[in-house]
């Protein structure tokens, strides 16, 4: 009888960048080409952004792993149940993967943009990464599409960049705001109209650029100021550019 010990696999946290597959690091399109599981999330019914950047890079033998948002905006943030709910499904998603990991399989977990910013397989690492080997991947922030999409630098010289998310309550908001050189500002959807109330309030709102799908089939660049009052669509950030010290 065998007394080996079988190897854990490694759970790789990859970055697939803003959204154009040519955005992804030469380390991701291996570890994509080479992975015998690949793993991603996404709501209910939808294919999901990140399943569609990978299509046509796993092999075709590659079991996929869809990791299925329980609930996204149907009940507020502040609502208690909303994390109790999310905890519940990274717990049991990092246990289907700790399992594939102690069968000695390696996983392949992408995410749009960077893994470590503001991206949900950050609640996975937490999970994982005392029980099983995780590794992570970086890559190409959705924000640095952005304002590379507007032609302009985001920063000069020793401006400082600030960036926020449009959930903050509107009077925190025009504090940050008024108190740095540049600025961008993520998760606007339907907190567009009070995003606007508080860049007016700062005086940063004619200087401010919208993007939506930023490095995408179907990216558009506008001024704030020529939007309008609306939802914005999941992948949109808003762009405020420094003007700072120049040689």
């Amino acid at each position: 009888m065998s007394g080996g010990v079988r190897t854990q696999g490694t759970i790789w946290g990859v970055g697939l960048g803003p959204g154009d597959p040519e955005l992804m690091s030469v380390k991701a399109d291996r570890l994509l080409r080479e992975a015998s599981h690949v793993a991603y999330f996404r709501k209910t019914g939808r294919t999901g952004q990140a399943r569609r950047i990978l299509e046509g890079l796993p092999r075709a033998d590659a079991v996929e792993i869809a990791m299925e948002y329980p609930v996204t905006t149907e009940i507020p943030f502040s609502d208690p149940r909303y994390n109790e709910i999310l905890s519940a499904f990274y717990e049991e998603s990092a246990a289907r993967l700790r399992a594939l990991s102690e069968a000695g399989q390696a996983v392949v977990v992408v995410s749009e943009g960077d893994p470590f910013f503001y991206g949900s397989f950050m609640h996975l690492y937490s999970r994982l990464k005392d029980n099983c080997p995780v590794e992570v991947v970086p890559a190409i922030t959705g924000m640095s599409a952005a304002w590379t999409a507007t032609g302009v630098p985001i920063t000069w010289g020793d401006d400082v960049l600030s960036v926020l998310m449009g959930t903050l309550p509107e009077d925190a908001l025009v504090e940050h705001m008024a108190r740095v050189d540049a600025l961008v500002i993520m998760k606007i959807g339907r907190n567009l109209v009070k995003i606007c109330n508080a860049l007016r309030r700062a005086g940063r709102f004619d200087a401010a650029w919208l993007v939506e799908y930023a490095a995408m089939a179907d990216q558009t660049v506008q001024k704030l100021s020529e939007a309008g009052d609306r939802v914005a669509p999941y992948f949109s950030i808003i762009v405020v550019h420094g003007n700072g010290r120049r040689p």
